[in-house]
């Protein structure tokens, strides 16, 4: 348990690691969890497509699903048993056990009804769903009921008097969301209606949604949070960062091709076009900025002084 939520914290942090999910879904196998297990490695495996674990474990996954699922249907219950009456001689000796049988027996039904089951749930998130793991192990399928509404998510158990009835964080597309339930647990899964990430499953006053950031001017740029206790500007660092590196001073060849990148830079396409023309034309000796005198015509390579052109022959 502590593997599966320290994975969901680290995913929480950083919700592109797949190497938290790997681990999730590797913890989640080992709890016999193998639809959220399932769900972790597909997660995984599309944000690091080059890894050939994933794949193995998501197949591994559907041979245990597959065995649940049947293990599911054979489990119902064998309501033909009869049940057998004890004999008229030992009615009578055994009257007292079993008026003080029955009476315990009414003391523990009415302390059921008082303890209600609560049944743990879990969630994580991928950028378009959140997945939620209910585990009702025991749970029958046909006494299941989920529904979705538009920022409501409703779980009841007849058999048990369990009701789940929370608001979620954000909205959801009821008619994307989906539910499964096994044999040791029900797996919900919520599609989100808003690309935003939720942080926490249920809603409350102190939890608001975050909203979309519209940047209008450069004093209401966004800054980022940081484990220093002043904010730092990212943007405004970045185009300090660019100013410097346009009014730096290089020398030599350096200083030279900077020249002629901040020239290609800020040109027209008629000029770029005419550098690019005449740079590969001349094999690199001639560079001009007046397509006119290069457009119509061939650029001829134009040596250094002391050198001399030569054309090799493949």
């Amino acid at each position: 348990m502590e593997a599966v939520a320290d994975s969901n914290r680290a995913i929480e942090l950083d919700p592109s690691m797949s190497k938290a999910y790997f681990r999730k879904g590797s913890a989640c196998m080992k709890l016999e969890e193998y639809q959220t297990a399932k769900a972790a490695f597909e997660a995984g495996a599309a944000l690091a497509p080059g890894d050939s674990r994933f794949a193995k474990f998501i197949e591994e996954c559907d041979k245990c699903i597959a065995d649940e699922m049947k293990d599911t249907q054979k489990s119902a219950p064998n309501a033909s048993q009869g049940t057998v009456l004890p004999s008229v001689g030992s009615r009578s000796s055994d009257s007292a056990a079993v008026t003080v049988k029955d009476t315990k027996q009414t003391q523990d039904t009415s302390q059921h009804a008082l303890d209600k089951p609560k049944y743990r749930h879990e969630h994580y998130q991928k950028p378009d769903e959140v997945v939620v793991t209910i585990f009702a192990k025991g749970a029958q399928s046909k006494n299941v009921s989920v529904e979705f509404g538009e920022q409501i998510l409703s779980v009841s158990i007849s058999e048990d008097a369990y009701h789940f009835q929370p608001r979620l964080f954000g909205k959801i597309i009821p008619e994307k969301c989906r539910y499964v339930a096994l044999s040791t647990k029900i797996e919900i899964r919520l599609a989100k209606a808003e690309g935003i990430h939720w942080n926490s499953l249920e809603f409350t006053k102190d939890n608001l949604v975050p909203q979309k950031i519209n940047v209008s001017s450069a004093s209401e740029r966004p800054t980022y949070p940081s484990s220093k206790s002043r904010a730092v500007d990212w943007d405004k660092l970045e185009a300090e960062v660019k100013k410097e590196e346009k009014t730096e001073k290089l020398d030599g060849d350096a200083g030279l091709n900077k020249l002629f990148r901040d020239i290609y830079q800020d040109a027209d396409d008629d000029t770029r076009r005419a550098m690019r023309k005449s740079f590969v034309e001349s094999n690199g000796t001639v560079l001009s900025t007046n397509w006119k005198e290069v457009g119509a015509k061939k650029v001829e390579g134009s040596p250094p002084d002391g050198m001399e052109m030569k054309k090799w022959e493949y």
